[in-house]
């Protein structure tokens, strides 16, 4: 069988330099709100991927052309059949999309995203939505015997894990910053700085 040509392709990570541009003007009191829905929208539709992507590692892929879901067995030569619109493909040409591209986690980071795509949906002002959006990218992966192993930034914005742990570590804040955001900047930093610890990673450390 010849793979179908629908293309299999995943929302991107999002680019520093937006995000960037979003807390310097934050840190002024100003509220780009177009800026805002760029970020906070491409978030949501990454957390989207992100999601639909552990599922269909858990055995549950969406069809790309209309949506479907098919169960699978995880054989790589196994094709993946949609009944409803002839959509076809292997298990292993679909699972190299998702490869080295940031996609996988477990049930904690699922409930992280999923929580952003129900609040985004219903955000209504531009404080609810920065929070959102602070609070997402400041999420972290958890362990239930060792507690938060890894953030989550890395699976929402471009870069590499500790590009991503500088930039989030070198956003702006001020007086006019939107309220709490510095505080969950320093209670993920407390967080970076015990999984630092614990990896004998010491370019993760910071001091506080």
């Amino acid at each position: 069988m010849e793979d179908n040509k629908t293309t299999v392709t995943w929302a991107p990570r999002v680019r520093q330099k937006h995000i960037h541009r979003l807390y310097e003007l934050d840190a002024r009191g100003i509220y780009d709100e177009e800026l805002l829905d760029k970020v906070g929208w491409g978030l949501y539709a990454r957390c989207e991927s992100f999601i639909a992507a552990v599922e269909a590692v858990n055995g549950r892929v969406r069809c790309p052309g209309c949506g479907q879901f098919i169960l699978h067995n995880h054989a790589p030569d196994e094709i993946l059949h949609c009944n409803q619109c002839g959509w076809e493909m292997t298990w292993r040409a679909y699972f190299k999309t998702i490869q080295h591209k940031q996609l996988s986690g477990a049930e904690p980071v699922i409930v992280l995203f999923k929580e952003y795509i129900d609040k985004f949906t219903s955000a209504r002002t531009p404080q609810e939505k920065m929070l959102l959006i602070d609070r997402l990218i400041h999420g972290f992966h958890w362990n239930m015997v060792y507690g938060p192993t890894r953030a989550t930034g890395v699976n929402l914005i471009e870069g590499s894990y500790h590009e991503v742990v500088d930039f989030l570590d070198n956003l702006t804040y001020g007086e006019s910053s939107t309220p709490d955001t510095r505080a969950t900047w320093q209670e993920w930093r407390e967080k970076i700085n015990e999984t630092a610890k614990a990896w004998g990673d010491e370019r993760l450390k910071r001091a506080i």
